[in-house]
C-alpha cells in the first residue's frame, strides 16, 4: 500500500467516524440524551477536521491543536467558510460544558442547531475533500 493509499484510507476512516458520531448524536437527541447528543455532534466535527488534516500528515489527538490547525490551514486562507470555525469552537465549548459542567445549559432547540451545524460542517468537509456522501 502506497503512502497515498494510506492517506486515502485514513481520510475515509475519519469520515466514517464523523458519520457515525453524527448518527449517534441524532439518535441521542431523539431519545432525550442531550449531553450525549452535544458530545457526539462535536466529535462528528472533530473527526471531519482530522480527515482534513490527514493529507497534510498534521493529525493530532489534542483538540485545541487540531482546531488551531483547522483555523490556520483552512479558514484563514478562506478554503472553508469562517462560520465553520465559529461552529467548531462553539461545539467544542458546548461539549466541554456538557461533559464536565454541573448541568447542561443548552435547550433542545439549541442542540438542534448544533446538529444542523455539524451536518453542514461535514458536508463542507466532504465537498472540500471531494468525497462522496456516504451510503446508508
Amino acid at each position: 500500500m502506497t503512502d497515498a493509499d494510506k492517506i486515502r484510507a485514513l481520510i475515509q476512516y475519519r469520515l466514517e467516524q464523523a458519520d457515525e458520531a453524527l448518527a449517534v448524536a441524532e439518535l441521542s437527541l431523539t431519545n432525550g440524551l442531550h449531553r450525549s447528543a452535544v458530545n457526539r455532534a462535536y466529535y462528528s466535527m472533530f473527526y471531519g477536521v482530522l480527515a482534513l488534516l490527514a493529507p497534510r500528515q498534521a493529525e493530532t489527538s489534542k483538540h485545541s491543536g487540531a482546531i488551531s490547525q483547522f483555523d490556520q490551514l483552512y479558514v484563514k486562507p478562506a478554503l472553508l467558510p469562517k462560520e465553520f470555525s465559529r461552529w467548531l469552537h462553539d461545539a467544542f465549548l458546548n461539549r466541554q460544558a456538557a461533559d464536565y459542567g454541573s448541568e447542561l445549559t443548552l435547550s433542545r432547540e439549541e442542540i438542534d442547531v448544533l446538529l444542523a451545524h455539524a451536518r453542514d460542517f461535514l458536508a463542507g468537509v466532504r465537498q472540500y475533500l471531494g468525497a462522496s456522501t456516504p451510503q446508508r
